[in-house]
């Protein structure tokens, strides 16, 4: 289905009310020949192409003058062997169902990563991740559309180049890619990961944790600190986990002996946004509508009907007070959707004050 000049509110979970020129629902593989059509005659015009998934980490900054196309792909197709589950779900599945599903079912391991909002088919994108856990540690393969030559293709794990909220989808030669169907491969062989943050506190109360348990403790703790973005606007965490040298996390420590870090393999220190943002005194700072959640500082929240400059002025006063404080700079999860396409915050800012 093809909507002109429609709003895109009810599609990014932030609520900003901007509208797209050209809105295409796609919900069967029957109409790629379609799809094609439209992107090559957009395209053609000059104009931006954008895949939206469940818009749960999109800040709309202003009307889009090109194609969204909305993926609607369902479908779950489960097989079992002796070992494992083989799980082969289309990318317009719902993420946190997924995985309440699969625990309704006996199938664990993907716990950890309930109550994450968005669609499957952005899970690899962002290699989607929590409490210890990630997209990447169940993924066989990623099958995904090219809008350019419209072929299929399939990628194995190992092709996508997962990183820390990261993949190959995200580089610029694969901004063509319009992701169809994920392939998950879960163990039977099951282990609690239950050794990061509130988990490894529920761990030491109990002997053994089932993934049901895990899922129940995830939930709650997510929607404890996480505000319902049906209640209020948001797309989750705005800004990435930085990670800094060990003689970085080191100075810091010395100053904030209590401060959350995280020592790497590649011998790297995570440390907690929220955290810094915090005790940089920021949380309930507010532009316009745009505010810091009081209960957890990394998320941004659409307060009182914000419009994308207060949005874009308040991340970008985390930004910079978190830099001057501690000489760390925030790299923003939320993806900056501009008229023309994909942006940044810095380029944002400065189409704010122009």
């Amino acid at each position: 289905m093809i909507e002109t000049n429609t709003s895109l509110k009810a599609f990014n979970t932030f609520s900003i009310d901007v509208n797209a020129q050209i809105l295409f629902h796609f919900n069967n593989l029957k109409q790629i020949p379609e799809l094609l059509d439209l992107v090559k005659t957009t395209r053609a015009d000059n104009k931006p192409v954008l895949i939206l998934g469940g818009g749960s980490n999109i800040l709309f900054c202003e009307d889009f003058t090109g194609l969204v196309i909305k993926v609607d792909l369902s479908g779950v197709d489960i097989t079992e062997s002796a070992d494992s589950y083989l799980l082969k779900v289309a990318a317009g599945e719902n993420w946190h169902k997924l995985v309440a599903d699969c625990i309704d079912k006996g199938i664990n391991g993907l716990e950890n990563l309930a109550l994450i909002p968005g669609v499957v088919g952005a899970a690899p994108v962002q290699n989607i991740g929590a409490y210890g856990t990630e997209f990447k540690d169940f993924c066989e393969s990623v099958e995904y559309l090219d809008l350019n030559s419209g072929a299929l293709h399939c990628l194995s794990a190992k092709e996508c180049l997962f990183a820390y909220r990261d993949s190959i989808f995200k580089t610029l030669k694969m901004q063509d890619a319009l992701i169809t169907r994920v392939t998950l491969k879960l163990t039977k062989d099951w282990q609690a990961q239950n050794q990061y943050g509130r988990l490894k506190n529920a761990a030491e109360s109990a002997q053994k944790l089932s993934a049901k348990q895990i899922f129940t403790s995830v939930c709650q703790i997510r929607s404890e600190k996480l505000p319902d973005p049906a209640k209020l606007g948001n797309a989750g965490s705005f800004f990435k986990n930085p990670l800094v040298t060990a003689p970085q996390a080191e100075q810091l420590l010395a100053l904030y002996p209590h401060m959350p870090h995280y020592p790497q393999p590649d011998g790297q220190v995570k440390l907690a946004a929220g955290w810094l943002i915090e005790q940089a005194n920021l949380k309930g700072a507010h532009i316009g509508g745009a505010a810091v959640h009081q209960q957890q500082a990394l998320v941004l929240i659409n307060q009182n009907n914000a419009c994308a400059a207060d949005v874009i002025q308040l991340a970008n006063l985390v930004r910079t007070t978190v830099k001057e404080k501690f000489n760390i700079n925030l790299e923003h999860e939320v993806r900056f959707i501009c008229a023309m396409g994909e942006s940044n915050l810095t380029e944002a800012v400065n189409k704010c004050r122009n």
